[in-house]
This record gives structure tokens, sequence and C-alpha cells, in this order.
């Protein structure tokens, strides 16, 4: 692997790292003038509440370390499931399952859907408190060819537009499950200083309760976006 020294399994401490340069990569491909060097973002920064958190993330960076190398994406489309959400998995209580709900804000939460896709969500609000976020399609920038690779097609358009084609594009699954995003590691979160662009909220995609709440956040005009077209204006 090149241009990354932090293995996928490697602990690295935050303060023998330079914050000011991208945690986790020693280079970053400066041929492409359009992918800018990210930087790990601070827990600090993010917000505690859940419906602002989906907000914030948009046009953030997902970055994933690879054996193969790394891949990233903008973060385009986010759907937010507050507390006391009956849509949510943490409406019930804590389980062995959804634990990862109730940790402190940033880390992941990655489950199972109906057998078939893995879905990613950020952890919210206080440590104890379950809520996250959902994250539903990047805009690829960086590794497109491992992601193709990983998703068995070239059409970049489609190779992270929905949360299960996002987690198989980076090879994201249980094991994952509960990790720091705002640490250095195999799958972290971080800003390259980009704006966002104009963000649109609407319903959320596939859930029968709380179906009409406007909490899914994404980029207008972006064609990373997945749903249709009639929740894309």
């Amino acid at each position: 692997m090149t241009g990354w020294p932090v293995s996928p399994n490697t602990s690295v401490s935050r303060s023998s790292l330079d914050l000011r340069a991208p945690i986790g990569l020693s280079e970053w491909d400066e041929s492409d003038t359009t992918v800018a060097r990210p930087r790990l973002l601070d827990r600090a920064d993010i917000p505690v509440e859940t419906v602002q958190l989906a907000g914030f993330l948009i046009g953030k960076m997902l970055v994933r370390v690879l054996a193969e190398g790394v891949a990233a994406g903008r973060i385009v489309e986010t759907e937010a499931y507050p507390i006391g959400d009956p849509a949510g998995h943490a409406y019930r209580g804590i389980t062995p399952r959804n634990r990862a709900l109730f940790l402190e804000r940033g880390h992941a939460y990655v489950y199972l859907a109906y057998g078939i896709s893995f879905m990613l969500n950020v952890s919210s609000e206080a440590p104890g408190v379950g809520a996250g976020v959902l994250i539903r399609a990047i805009e690829p920038t960086h590794g497109i060819a491992i992601m193709e690779q990983n998703r068995g097609t070239e059409r970049v358009r489609d190779l992270a537009r929905g949360p299960g084609r996002l987690s198989a594009a980076l090879e994201i699954d249980r094991r994952l499950d509960a990790i720091d995003l705002c640490q250095a590691g195999p799958l972290w979160l971080g800003s390259d200083g980009r704006a966002s662009g104009e963000i649109g909220q609407s319903k959320r995609i596939g859930i029968t309760r709380a179906a009409d709440s406007l909490l899914r956040f994404y980029v207008r005009g972006n064609r990373f976006v997945s749903g249709p077209q009639t929740l894309n204006r």
C-alpha cells in the first residue's frame, strides 16, 4: 500500500500526529487539483444534536483505508434518526446490536439491512443517548478504481449512490461497528475545506414510521445523490 502509514488495524495516538496535515495521510494525489488533502474532523467541531449533525456532515469527507490503498468521497446525502424517533434503531433502548448508537458522537454504527446490505451510521447526542445519522451517498473522489473493483462496475455515478452501494464500495461491514470516526484508522471523517453546495431537505427514503419527517439532507443538483427526482428538486 502506497502513501498511507496507518494500517487498517493500527491504533494511532492523536498526540503524535501533526493536526495541520491530513491525519493518517503521508501522500495525497496532488496531480488532481479537484481533490484536496483532507484533515481529520475534531469531535469538538461535530454538532451533538442529531439533525444538526446530519446537515453538518454534508460536504465532509468519508475516508476508508484498505490494503489496496485509500478510497474516499464527499458526503452528499444523509438522514437523521433523532432521539425518540420510532424509525430509529435506538427507539426501544440499547441492545448488543445497536450499542454503538449510544456511544459518544462520531462513532460508527454498522448494521445489516434485510440480510443483504450493510449501512453506515454516525452516532450522535451525548454518551448513553441513542441516535444517529445514516450516510446515504458519497461522491467518489479518490480510489475510484478500488471502488469499481469492490462494486463490479465502472459506472462512477452508481459506485456509492445509496447506503448499500456505499458500504460495498468501501468494504464497510460489522467489523467496523463502534469504531471512532474522529480518530485515524480504517475509516474516518474528514474535511477538505470545500463548501458543500446548496443543501436541500426532504422526507426520508424506505421507511414507514415517521415517514413524512423532513430529516433527509442532500446536495441539490448533485448527480451522486440517491432517491427519486421528486425528492431531489
